[in-house]
């Protein structure tokens, strides 16, 4: 009895030293690990589209490098149309960005004494409590901390664009060799797990993929919707950079339309009330559509994860990863909880004698 004992203790303390062994070498590698993470994304959004090629009787390999160079000659296109305009937008933003800030803390400031209806005391309060500055600073302050641990996750491996350079080649080769690169992995599991896990690919590579397929769509839309809106209110000049930073942050759920619209409402408000609640009505009907119409009809109905469940998602690859983490953990989330309810709350619901959910 002693024995046996000894000899369990002694296999426990073994596993808790390579699971220990192990938690260090991930994290030793968890910038490839990232890599890995953002090629596996970039895999299931491409995923569809080298499907299609292949049923038309393309070969696999040809398909990917046609993809490929499809999706490069796309962005290169688009870049060199409106990338010009974009930077030299955004570049003027940056230059007048004091200006604005300035002119909407002198706003502000009579704003408040308009309020303290002139007692001098309470107009020092509100004005402190209306601080601009010390908002602004804690926003760039923020802001340069989330830019910071984004970047810091990648750089003791690989810098940012060889990054992105070796996520996409990764993800080619996923994509090329995806069936067999699968199957092994899938029989490293014992049976009957391997079958099972084998039978999970595809629904959890579509969740996947229809995440990021949703809300790239959604944000372009909105891009383009804001730029013209944004021109139409009179801030032609500076439409379409911050359609764009609007299109972009969209990608980031919950936060991302916040964090899009306060450029545009700092520009606004500097050029009058009137522009302000024009750009303000912009944006929530805009909000409204995307949250009512777009994001169920091209989002919502691909991810099928509870709304806290992502907004957890969010917080902790924002946490973790800064903004990488804000864009790749929701679309894991998403994939991994197809995997909690085929493996274990359907066969759970089977066993207890409910009725099986549909897909």
């Amino acid at each position: 009895m002693t024995q046996k004992r000894f000899t369990a203790s002694l296999g426990n303390f073994v596993i808790a030293i390579a699971l220990g062994l192990l938690l260090i070498l991930l994290w030793q590698l968890r910038s490839l690990i990232v890599v890995l993470m953002i090629a596996v994304v970039i895999a299931a959004t491409l995923a569809p589209i080298i499907r299609a090629a292949h049923k038309l009787g393309i070969p696999r390999w040809l398909s990917v490098l046609l993809v490929y160079l499809g999706l490069i000659a796309t962005l290169t296109g688009v870049g060199l149309i409106i990338g010009p305009t974009v930077v030299e937008q955004i570049q003027r933003l940056i230059r007048k960005l004091p200006t604005y800030l300035e002119t909407v803390r002198s706003l502000l400031d009579e704003m408040a004494l308009r309020i303290a209806m002139g007692e001098p005391e309470n107009a020092s309060f509100i004005s402190q409590f209306l601080d601009i500055q010390g908002v602004t600073g804690w926003a760039i302050r923020s802001s340069q901390e989330l830019a910071i641990r984004s970047f810091d996750v990648t750089k003791g491996f690989i810098g940012g664009v060889l990054g992105s350079i070796l996520a996409l080649l990764l993800s080619g080769y996923m994509l090329s060799g995806s069936d067999k690169l699968l199957q092994d992995i899938v029989n490293l599991f014992p049976y009957p797990w391997n079958e099972r896990l084998s039978a999970q690919v595809r629904p959890v590579s579509k969740r996947m993929g229809g995440y990021i397929q949703g809300r790239i769509l959604v944000s372009a839309i909105l891009a383009i919707a804001i730029s013209i809106g944004l021109k139409f209110l009179g801030l032609s000049e500076l439409a379409l950079g911050l359609g764009v930073i609007a299109g972009f942050t969209n990608l980031i759920p919950f936060f991302g339309p916040v964090l899009g619209a306060i450029p545009a409402l700092i520009v606004a408000i500097a050029q009058g009330s009137l522009s302000f609640f024009g750009v303000l009505l912009l944006f929530l009907i805009i909000q409204n559509i995307e949250t009512y119409l777009l994001d169920p009809l091209l989002v919502g109905n691909s991810v099928k994860v509870p709304p806290l469940y992502q907004l957890l998602a969010v917080l902790g690859g924002a946490q973790v990863l800064g903004i990488i983490g804000a864009l790749i953990v929701p679309p894991w989330v998403a994939g991994s909880s197809v995997l909690l309810e085929n493996l274990y709350i359907k066969p759970k619901l089977l066993a207890e004698g409910k009725v099986e959910i549909d897909d």
